[in-house]
């Protein structure tokens, strides 16, 4: 009875998706395109703006062009740049307080999810200032437009600068959520390759990981629609031809361009079609371990691909053939496990672990149950798994 409950609710969900008002960010992209930034803003009446950034970002001057645009076309800034991977309740209420005392009104991201997923918080109070943010996990808690939100993504992989959710961590309980509304989509997304181009290879592969399980989940789920099956594809296809070169030669501009691209395009298939356990169990490792969330991703994509068995061996076999694993006479089982191992051998190559260090088995079981509570019954995975289940994948992943 339950998977029927969890069927129905998402066939309801995926129903009440096509009525609700989708925003696609406006693209400003291409080699130094973060430059035209300032002026954009300040043509849209903007004269004072919140930054939020991390330590990193901030120490490695990449945000100095942007700053001298601003200061030069007259609009204020003050920069919060406390973000620490998998964002907190207090980064956010801490960057919220530097926007009112500022009087801010326009949100620059600048950096990876983190920061862009902070900014969706800020917004997120700002639009509704009685509303913790506890109270907006979930979907659809926000329904308020926030301010103008310009995400400057530096690295290839969360998508966030195109998608409805913004994933915040409570650190008095390990709990790390999402809250999704379609007011959370940011309003402009700055795809400059050159603000990527000194990423650590570390950080390269884990990224993109995370942007090929993101179109993964999204093509094998039971929400796709006619644009989020091809922005996948194309997504898919993006990964394979230029991960490895943007990791080995992050000098290359065409790779990093390439990858930014499918970052964006798994994002706009995800926001719409949504994720699966991947995410689910990633998260809990992120909240309980900080483990980043694209390592995660990346190292229990094959996994939970392998645990779905025959539910997903047509559209594995599908992107299998997609990306040239295929040779005639191949069944679709077979294709399917090609793509697997093509997932597996990606990892290797890249020097990404297959199992997660760090697990302490007592924390399993809360874990489990904070997965299913996210996943069960939004999540429209291709075959729904039981407590049983989820429990050996952690089982699995743990080294």
């Amino acid at each position: 009875m339950f998977k029927l409950y969890c069927r129905i609710y998402q066939n309801v969900f995926r129903a009440v998706a096509y009525i609700l008002p989708w925003r696609k960010p406006e693209l400003i992209q291409g080699e130094n395109s973060l430059n035209k930034l300032p002026k954009l803003i300040k043509n849209k009446g903007i004269d004072s703006v919140l930054i939020i950034t991390d330590k990193v970002i901030a120490s490695l001057g990449l945000m100095d062009e942007l700053l001298k645009g601003l200061h030069d076309e007259g609009v204020d800034f003050v920069v919060y740049n406390e973000t620490v991977p998998n964002p907190t309740i207090n980064n956010i209420e801490n960057a919220l307080l530097m926007y009112k005392a500022n009087h801010c009104k326009g949100i620059v991201a600048f950096g990876g999810g983190s920061p862009i997923d902070c900014a969706k918080g800020v917004g997120a109070r700002v639009a509704r200032p009685k509303k913790e943010i506890s109270q907006m996990k979930g979907v659809f808690k926000v329904l308020k437009e926030i301010p103008p939100l310009f995400a400057i993504p530096t690295t290839s992989g969360t998508g966030s600068e195109t998608t409805i959710a913004a994933v915040i961590t409570d650190s008095r309980t390990h709990e790390k959520y999402a809250i999704s509304d379609t007011s959370l989509i940011p309003h402009y997304a700055v795809l400059d390759p050159v603000l990527t181009v000194n990423l650590p290879p570390h950080i390269t592969s884990t990224t993109g990981m995370d942007a090929l399980t993101h179109a993964v989940e999204a093509y094998i789920g039971r929400s796709n629609t006619k644009d989020t099956k091809q922005h996948s594809r194309k997504a898919i296809e993006l990964i394979f031809e230029n991960i490895f070169e943007a990791y080995s030669n992050g000098q290359n501009l065409v790779a990093r361009k390439n990858m930014q691209e499918a970052s964006f395009l798994a994002g706009l298939a995800f926001t719409r079609a949504y994720v699966g356990y991947v995410h689910a169990i990633a998260h809990t490792l992120g909240g309980f371990y900080s483990v980043p969330h694209g390592l995660a991703n990346a190292i229990i994509l094959p996994y939970v691909l392998e645990y779905y068995g025959k539910s997903v061996h047509k559209p594995l076999a599908e992107l299998a053939d997609l990306v040239g694993l295929s040779l005639s006479g191949d069944t679709p089982p077979e294709k399917a496990v090609k793509f697997i191992e093509a997932i597996k051998k990606l990892n290797k190559t890249m020097g990404i672990p297959n199992k997660v260090n760090g697990i302490v088995e007592k924390d399993i079981p809360l874990m489990v149950k904070r997965a299913l509570a996210e996943s069960n019954p939004l999540y429209p995975v291709p075959k729904i798994l039981s407590k049983e289940d989820i429990m050996n994948i952690y089982y699995r992943i743990k080294e």
